[in-house]
């Protein structure tokens, strides 16, 4: 135990003393030789650790097990940072981490974060479980199939949360929108890491080029390098970068995708550790793109998306559009131990170009567009027929799918009116099902896979439409 609590501390002091990783020993020794008191003070500290773990291990009314037990003292050292980011994974956990990264894994397919003690869905990946069952950014998660995540650990609720393909999972959430919390039912599948969509959008004889970015994993730089070529190829007018509903990933991978954009002018990115000394990173070009470059944010953008985002908005002058970003200004560092767990801790701040820290804030849009009603549907949850003279929140989530996707209703409010009525019939009539009158299980099925498709338009993209407009215009 006490080796174990030893490599924690030199791994932990040598990363936020030098942003170093963890170099051994030897580094360690060194700096004890040279500070003598401070080595007494390290000592003590740890033999009361130890002292501790032995009088619990040895005299607790009831047997102890040493893996929960050295887990525990890990995680609650952590805790006492309050900073969401630094957490301890055991073997299983650390395992998943690691998979996140690479071409595939299974599980619902969201990024989950801890603010102010409260599970906060950062984002759900693009075409993952979570987004087809309706999970958006900032959605509080308040229990795991019947069970509450008070108090709980979050690579335990993760671990809740994550599982094989084709098992469901039900997250109760909580979102500032709905008056009462919604149930949603999610069926895991393999959530695949292809993180780079390239495509052309055409307007008035014009080739514009879109890449969107989902995540920052090991192989995105690559990805981006291959789409952007082959767009340049193309002969396009424009480029539109969408990193909306990317929670971030790999400092590697953003810093080789933005280097391809900004000039040797100012740092694209400044990395502060605790004694505010600096290390800022230049990219090597001499000239910046021929053509614009649009950036497409909202706030599911999070982490090294906004380190894109700052960087080419600061660093090149080029337009960011959408809504405010998440508000992630903390760079981690993996560090294995000797069992095979991981700590992630927070080691340093992340700066803009002009010096300035997004943590907790964001980055302001430069053109702020904010997309209509049907990218704010909620998920319906048919226990029962939602039928006429019903009154309650599901008529109302219906009402609101209904008017966003065409069909009139005279009111929103939860009252299933007549006019509601009429609205659900043209619906069941256009989408070939029985014409009743009333939402069955069946038909509420429909009306969410309408909405889904309805999205996939590039037509009912407000914030798209208008980044094309920009670079066309």
């Amino acid at each position: 135990m006490k080796q174990k609590w030893l490599a924690v501390y030199m791994a932990g002091s040598l990363l936020a003393g030098s942003g170093m990783t963890y170099m051994g020993i030897t580094i360690f020794e060194k700096k004890q030789e040279k500070h003598a008191t401070d080595h007494t003070m390290e000592t003590n500290s740890l033999y009361k650790l130890d002292k501790a773990y032995q009088l619990i291990l040895q005299n607790y009314v009831e047997n102890v097990d040493k893996q929960k037990l050295e887990d525990g003292a890990i995680r609650g050292m952590l805790a006492t940072l309050e900073d969401p980011y630094s957490v301890y994974m055991d073997q299983e956990a650390a395992k998943q981490f690691e998979q996140a990264l690479d071409s595939s894994f299974e599980g619902i397919g969201a990024e989950i974060s801890i603010e102010d003690d409260k599970m906060i869905i950062v984002s759900p990946i693009k075409g993952s479980p979570a987004e087809k069952a309706g999970i958006k950014p900032q959605d509080q998660i308040i229990s795991v199939d019947g069970e509450t995540v008070e108090g709980k650990d979050l690579n335990d609720v993760i671990g809740k949360i994550k599982g094989e393909k084709g098992t469901k999972v039900e997250l109760e959430i909580k979102r500032t929108t709905v008056d009462k919390p919604l149930k949603v039912k999610i069926v895991r599948d393999e959530v695949p890491q292809i993180t780079v969509y390239s495509d052309i959008k055409k307007d008035g004889g014009e080739k514009i080029g879109y890449i969107e970015i989902t995540s920052f994993s090991k192989d995105t730089a690559i990805e981006f390098e291959k789409a952007l070529s082959s767009l340049e190829k193309k002969g396009i007018a424009g480029l539109i970068l969408d990193v909306r509903g990317n929670p971030g990933g790999l400092l590697t991978s953003v810093n080789a995708i933005v280097e391809q954009f900004l000039t040797d002018s100012k740092p694209y990115v400044q990395i502060e550790n605790r004694n505010g000394d600096r290390e800022q990173f230049y990219s090597d070009l001499s000239k910046e793109k021929e053509y614009p470059v649009v950036v497409l944010i909202d706030n599911g953008s999070a982490s090294a998306s906004e380190i894109l985002a700052a960087a080419l908005k600061e660093g090149a002058d080029y337009p960011l559009i959408g809504e405010n970003s998440f508000g992630k200004g903390t760079v981690q560092q993996p560090i294995l131990m000797d069992d095979g767990s991981e700590i992630k801790l927070t080691v340093s701040k992340w700066l803009t170009p002009d010096g300035n820290w997004i943590h907790k804030q964001g980055i302001k849009p430069t053109i702020e567009v904010k997309q209509s009603d049907l990218y704010h549907t909620h998920p319906l949850q048919i226990v029962a027929n939602l039928k006429m003279e019903d009154n309650d929140e599901q008529v109302k989530y219906a009402q609101e799918i209904l008017t966003s996707l065409g069909f009139t209703t005279d009111r929103q409010d939860g009252y299933y009116s007549p006019q509601t009525e009429i609205a659900v019939r043209a619906f069941q009539e256009k989408n070939t099902l029985e014409v009743t009158g009333i939402i069955d299980k069946k038909t509420a099925a429909k009306m969410e896979e309408s909405v889904r498709q309805e999205k996939l338009k590039d037509e009912n993209d407000i914030q798209l439409q208008t980044a094309i407009r920009y670079i066309v215009h």
